[in-house]
């Protein structure tokens, strides 16, 4: 087997740079903060940070409409404080790669203000402009954060396209000199030395060039009205079959594979740096080797929750699908998700199903991505008044439950929190002092800090008990590193009729080790046997309290929201077909 590159076997951890660590005390997460967390990382067992958007920007979009495309937000600190980080960094042996937003620029970019201050200027048609027909947009395309895509600009009388927020105009990337100047950013930064970069919304960068209107049988208001009531895996996908009708015209477009190809030859060129999209597609690695490293596994992000049955058919389609050579990336939550403690949780059981959560991002073959404060277990925090939102999404669900659906004032709020972004981006909870350790006290924070880290969700209070979430999450973490089949191996389904235990083998060859891995998403005690697999197998992690470090697996006992991972001791038989459960 080919030796696995640093992007396959590391484990990344995202950090969203204004709530991780303020260390100048002014509310805000800074890049001196990021830093002076960095041997807590090494301790936790991550390899690589992706660090969310740290360049300057109006923050209409919370750091995805960037501003200046080779600088660092002064709130964040100085490009010599990004310098410092990545060396501080690479000296642990940390990776890290950053943001790079290619679809978009912040209306308040000199690029932008040149474009828009007279249809003359050089730099015009690095923006898509159009004229109105009959006093009205070029077209019937939607923004995804609400209302038309087009905006009219008084100065020029021309509408710009922006599939974000108003404030967020779209690139044109059909011109030259646009590809030519972002790609001088790309090299800024990897000469400056990062190790390669997390590309935002890249379904986007391109239009149909042709902009026929849409045919969608639903508004954007119904779709948000659906989106909210949504019950089931069936509704989920129903709703993102129409949404794809609303927007298609808009996204995946001719020119982003060529256009993705030519970034990847750039990225070679400085040796092993990566690239990873925000998208689930596979024909985004291209073939296996020419356009990115890594796309996410979000499937499993959209789900309603986890089940055995939902996670085996991913994994089973999405492998089959790989190009040879391809790698698969995996994660559950990030900036603009539930987290995973309240997207998966059941109210009852939210702990247990959190850890399971982890324990599959970590035994899934691919490679993990993990967001801060996981590790703690941080929920959702949902805001309760207005004032306190940032995110504009969260704003624009607001006015649209109160204006158009007309909901109570209360239940809006309640509704728009959940909706909009918030919720997950509240600051790291280090500790039980004021503002939970993330700054000084008497010091107002970005976001309010979720009050639940006087209640034992905080860094500090798990630090030293062994049955914590983050010793928890520590041990899994040590564990997957010291096990070769884990990181390497194929992935083989056990059990497949199984609907409340998702079972798998784990085999690497080339240390001759195949583990067995089996998350029992219930409540109950399962006695399993595996006929094609009738050797004993070793105990390497299991969450439950064992009597032995060695059990048969002609009868073996899984406890409920158990996590069982074992070394068979013997290699396995190669018919997958035929291992069907049995229980006693």
């Amino acid at each position: 087997m080919t030796k696995l590159k640093w992007w396959q076997t590391a484990i990344f951890y995202q950090i969203y740079p204004r709530s991780f660590y303020d260390s100048n005390g002014d509310g805000i997460g800074d890049l001196r903060g990021i830093i002076a967390r960095l041997d807590y990382l090494k301790q936790l067992g991550v390899d690589a940070i992706w660090l969310s958007p740290h360049y300057p920007s109006p923050m209409f979009d919370c750091g995805y409409d960037i501003a200046d495309y080779t600088a660092v937000a002064p709130e964040y600190g100085s490009l010599d404080d990004f310098v410092a980080l990545l060396e501080n960094a690479h000296q642990r042996g940390l990776r890290v790669i950053t943001d790079l937003v290619l679809n978009h620029t912040s209306h308040l970019h000199p690029w932008f203000l040149e474009s828009r201050s007279s249809r003359m200027n050089p730099k015009r048609d690095w923006y898509v402009w159009r004229d109105g027909i009959d006093q009205k947009p070029p077209n019937n395309w939607n923004s995804t954060f609400g209302d038309s895509a087009w905006e009219y600009d008084m100065v020029t009388g021309q509408y710009y396209y922006h599939f974000f927020f108003k404030e967020q105009p779209d690139l044109n990337w059909r011109n030259p000199e646009v590809k030519e100047v972002m790609f001088e950013v790309v090299r800024f930064w990897l000469d400056l030395g990062v190790d390669g970069f997390r590309l935002d919304a890249i379904e986007t960068i391109f239009e149909h060039p042709e902009m026929p209107n849409h045919s969608a049988k639903f508004s954007e208001t119904q779709l948000y009205s659906f989106a909210r009531s949504i019950k089931n895996e069936a509704e989920l996908e129903r709703w993102q079959k129409d949404i794809q009708e609303m927007y298609g015209y808009q996204v995946y477009q001719s020119g982003i594979h060529t256009l993705m190809q030519e970034l990847r030859a750039l990225v070679d060129e400085y040796g092993d740096r990566i690239l990873v999209g925000e998208t689930d597609r596979i024909a985004y690695y291209g073939n296996g080797t020419n356009e990115l490293h890594l796309v996410f596994n979000f499937p499993l992000v959209r789900a309603k929750s986890l089940t055995p049955e939902l996670i085996r058919a991913n994994q089973t389609s999405r492998i089959a699908a790989l190009p040879h050579l391809a790698w698969p990336g995996n994660t559950l939550g990030n900036h603009d998700t539930s987290r995973v403690f309240s997207h998966y949780g059941d109210g009852e059981n939210d702990q247990a199903l959190a850890h399971l959560s982890l324990a599959l991002m970590l035994t899934l073959r691919g490679t993990p991505f993990l967001y801060y404060g996981e590790e703690i277990c941080m929920a959702d925090l949902i805001l309760q008044n207005l004032s306190q939102f940032k995110d504009q999404l969260g704003k624009w669900a607001f006015q649209l439950e109160v204006e158009q659906l007309h909901t109570p004032p209360d239940q809006a709020m309640k509704t728009a929190s959940l909706y909009g972004r918030d919720k997950c981006r509240t600051p790291m909870q280090w500790n039980q002092a004021p503002n939970a350790g993330f700054c000084p006290e008497g010091v107002e924070t970005w976001l309010p800090v979720n009050p639940n880290y006087l209640q034992g969700v905080n860094v500090f209070d798990q630090e030293n008990d062994p049955h914590s979430s983050l010793n928890f999450y520590r041990n899994l973490l040590r564990l997957r590193k010291r096990t070769p089949a884990l990181i390497a191996g194929d992935y083989r389904p056990l059990h497949p009729e199984s609907k409340e235990y998702f079972a798998f083998l784990r085999s690497d060859n080339a240390h001759n080790q195949t583990c067995l891995v089996i998350l029992n998403f219930s409540s109950k005690t399962h006695t399993l046997r595996f006929y094609n697999l009738q050797e004993s197998v070793k105990v390497l992690f299991s969450n439950r309290d064992r009597e032995v470090q060695t059990d048969n697996l002609s009868g073996l006992k899984v406890y409920p929201f158990e996590i069982f991972i074992g070394e068979v001791l013997m290699s396995p038989s190669q018919q997958p077909e035929e291992n069907k459960a049995s229980k006693r």
